[in-house]
């Protein structure tokens, strides 16, 4: 018999085939399109640390596809993620809520944008997290040019790390005052 790769394991096919495969391939593929939103480095970790259940402590290079994602969502879940299989979910569950671009905020709010931010920041947590399904997510993007809009700065200077992380902190703050209807990521790119 060939020696696997050491970061490969046989998949099992529901026809009783087996497939040698990446383990940090099959991950991606079970994450599928949410894998954009997660740090790539958090992925290989979490395919990592799968791979070593199977090979050290279970010693077993042979799983199904299914044993390999409840493993996989236990990872996640100790990384601090809200995980439901596809199987557990409906699909229109599991689509990702539409997000929002921070420097458009900034931009809408006209000459006094500044004064505004805050008000409209708040209103769009809000309404994401009202729209989100249960484990959906709000998702903010384009932090950095909204803080160096609000600033007029040209380049990234303290100034702006420190307005970028009292941002961070008031969308932290507004999910607080939120009812607890359900959880949902944040995700601030």
């Amino acid at each position: 018999m060939i020696q696997l790769h050491p970061d490969y394991l046989l998949f099992e096919l529901p026809n009783g085939d087996s497939v040698p495969c990446s383990a940090e391939t099959v991950t991606f593929e079970l994450i599928g399109e949410a894998a954009d939103n997660l740090d790539p480095d958090l992925i290989k970790n979490a395919a990592a640390a799968v791979l070593h259940y199977f090979q050290q402590d279970l010693k077993r290079e042979c799983v199904s596809v299914g044993e390999f994602s409840e493993a996989l969502e236990e990872v996640l879940r100790g990384f601090g993620l809200n995980v439901q299989s596809a199987a557990a979910t409906e699909p229109a569950k599991t689509a990702p809520s539409a997000g929002a671009d921070l420097a458009q905020l900034v931009e809408e709010a006209g000459e006094d944008g500044d004064l505004f931010f805050f008000q409209r920041l708040r209103a769009e947590v809000r309404r994401q997290v009202t729209n989100s399904p249960e484990g959906g997510s709000v998702n903010l993007t384009g932090l950095r040019p909204c803080v160096k809009r609000l600033l007029r700065a040209r380049r990234w200077s303290r100034r702006c790390e420190g307005l970028s992380d009292r941002i961070v902190s008031y969308v932290r703050g507004c999910l607080c005052h939120e009812p607890p209807s359900h959880d949902c990521a944040v995700i601030i790119r």
